[in-house]
């Protein structure tokens, strides 16, 4: 007998990953599960229960209870899952794997993660499923979401803008602009990147924003 997900009784518990709750949310609120390989259950055995409807699947190796809605904490516990433990307070996930985290694109094939110029990269390359970049991280540009270190809205969109091809990067950011709990402006993002050193593609970031649907417009497209 399979016990049932999120039953007390079942003994389920995921170790390594912290309470997803939000900061609003009273401390009796109950956190949905997440389950990833590990210890309890292989993949395959991950896969079989979904493919059951016992789970339903929330990312490549991360799948909850039936019902559970998705949220950016569990969709960032989720993405903590791919990231071996003794880096993962070294990196901070950015570009698409953020705007994923978000709920502004789709989960990327690799996860994106920055790593602060005065830390050795180096030592991270050989991670399997996971691409680096180095870059200067600012005291703003960093939020922390079921654990894990995520670039900040804004400098998602900067970045997004500034280092993605124009066929990802526009959804997204247009799905980020239409978001208002992100507080993501479009106006404010032009002057963010505007503001950054210059760079051979800054010019091609500011056509890609020059690109994308504004006020009304925006809001009938996302409505």
């Amino acid at each position: 007998m399979v016990p049932v997900p999120g039953n007390p009784a079942s003994g389920f518990r995921i170790s390594g990953l912290p309470d997803c709750r939000s900061p609003r949310e009273p401390a009796g609120a109950p956190s949905p599960v997440l389950y990833s390989p590990g210890a309890l259950f292989s993949w395959v055995e991950l896969q079989a229960m979904a493919a059951d409807g016992v789970l339903t699947r929330l990312s490549q190796r991360g799948y909850l209870p039936p019902g559970a809605a998705s949220t950016p904490q569990l969709r960032a516990r989720a993405a903590a899952c791919t990231i071996p433990p003794p880096i993962r307070q070294r990196v901070v996930a950015g570009r698409m794997t953020a705007a994923w985290i978000y709920g502004c694109a789709g989960e990327p094939d690799r996860m994106a993660l920055l790593v602060d110029a005065t830390r050795r990269v180096s030592s991270l390359r050989a991670t399997r499923g996971c691409s680096f970049h180095e870059v200067r991280l600012g005291p703003f540009d960093v939020v922390s979401l079921g654990g894990l270190m995520v670039s900040s809205p804004l400098r998602t969109a900067v970045d997004i803008a500034l280092h993605v091809d124009p066929e990802r990067a526009l959804p997204a950011l247009g799905a980020m602009l239409a978001a208002p709990e992100l507080g993501v402006k479009l106006k404010l993002l032009i002057r963010a990147v505007e503001a950054t050193p210059r760079l051979p593609y800054k010019k091609a970031a500011l056509d890609k924003l020059a690109a994308l649907p504004s006020g009304p417009e925006r809001d009938r497209l996302h409505g």
